[in-house]
């Protein structure tokens, strides 16, 4: 009972043995910043709708994103009226 334990614990050990790596792993370089984008922070969602707000730096400080205002919307488009409106 105990030869087929040690067998087992040998055959699991060999198996794990032959995913183990000594070599450094290679890292890719980053990807591209997105515009906007400054390097070394992260970008923050302060309200969750899917849009960045703002930006931490390394210091842990946030600094919000003040661009210019969105266009107003266009006007509604008047209604059609008659047989084929």
């Amino acid at each position: 009972m105990k030869i087929s334990h040690l067998a087992l614990a040998a055959a699991g050990a060999l198996a794990l043995g032959a995913c183990a790596t000594n070599r450094d792993e290679v890292l890719a370089p980053a990807p591209p910043l997105g515009p906007g984008a400054i390097a070394g922070t992260v970008a923050a969602d302060r309200n969750g709708d899917g849009v960045i707000d703002g930006y931490y730096t390394s210091d842990g400080m946030y600094h919000p994103i003040s661009g210019p205002p969105c266009p107003p919307p266009p006007p509604p488009m008047p209604s059609r009226s008659g047989e084929r409106g």
